[in-house]
């Protein structure tokens, strides 16, 4: 289980509403979704264009309509492909508590629990060739739908929605029990995840990072890779320009200053590497995005 310190820090659900939406726009409002955890589930619907999902250990390039169901505690993480220009999802993270947790029936026991403690998880993107895909979607557009009211009547609606999206998932074979042989490798490098969303904005080494995980430097690199996608540096370079893009948008702090925040010892070189990521200057996506 991951440490406190590593969590998320952003609150998805309270005892009253027990879940947060999010119209999510790559690269239009951030650069990319570095990987991550939460102890909610999350559901997302894409709308438009094509990202690269990460979900625990296995990868999906997703386009239209694809669906994905993270449980809680799994790293997950989506990015941007370079052709497409856009990649527009709906997400819901939402408690676990919208599923009848606190009750002892069977059902709960056999069906709920398994995927909340991650025994049981669904596979990585279910597209348009799915079995029941068409009773999926109309679930997924009727739980949309129920979020936008947004009241104590919709959710009402909303959670005897998410138990049939649950169900639709077992009658369709979607749902498996997960391999630990599978994830192994992607839990060797959780602490090292963990300790660079944490650290990003300080110096970072690869050496410090295989040495969280006690694997070699040659070996984590691949390991990183091969897991993530991308290398080490690049990931830590994400999580700055990420930061960097959240305070151009929500601070009228210097441009210098957001890059010092961020990690950056050079000014010219945050520059570089946010244009290369972002197609255009600081000043021009504070300018866009106001």
């Amino acid at each position: 289980m991951p440490s406190r310190e590593t969590h998320e820090n952003r609150q998805h659900s309270t005892t009253v509403r027990p879940y947060s939406y999010y119209e999510c726009q790559i690269p239009e409002l951030f650069m990319s979704v570095p990987m991550h955890w939460h102890s909610e589930f999350e559901l997302i619907y894409v709308l438009q264009g094509k990202g690269e999902f990460i979900c625990g250990s296995e990868k999906v390039e997703a386009g239209e309509g694809e669906i994905f169901l993270i449980p809680p505690n799994m790293l997950h993480a989506a990015y941007p492909v370079r052709e497409q220009n856009l990649l527009h999802y709906n997400a819901l993270v939402f408690s676990p508590v919208m599923l009848g947790t606190g009750s002892n029936d069977r059902c709960t026991g056999e069906c709920i629990r398994p995927l909340i403690n991650g025994e049981l998880e669904m596979r990585a993107g279910i597209g348009k060739t799915a079995e029941h895909y068409g009773e999926l979607k109309t679930a997924v557009e009727q739980i949309f739908l129920c979020v936008h009211e947004d009241s104590p009547r919709m959710d009402l609606l909303l959670k005897s929605e998410l138990l049939r999206f649950i169900w639709l998932l077992e009658e369709g074979g979607e749902l498996v029990f997960r391999s630990e042989k599978k994830g192994a490798e992607h839990e060797t490098l959780r602490p090292a995840l963990e300790y660079m969303a944490q650290k990003f904005r300080e110096d970072i080494t690869v050496e410090e990072l295989a040495g969280l995980v006690h694997l070699s430097e040659s070996h984590f690199m691949k390991c990183f890779r091969r897991t993530v996608g991308i290398s080490a540096m690049e990931h830590l370079s994400r999580l700055r320009i990420n930061a960097a893009c959240e305070a151009l948008c929500e601070s009228d702090a210097r441009i210098a200053d957001i890059a010092f925040a961020c990690g950056y010892s050079n000014l010219s070189n945050f520059n570089r590497q946010f244009l290369k990521k972002a197609g255009c200057s600081p000043k021009e996506y504070r300018m866009r995005n106001r």
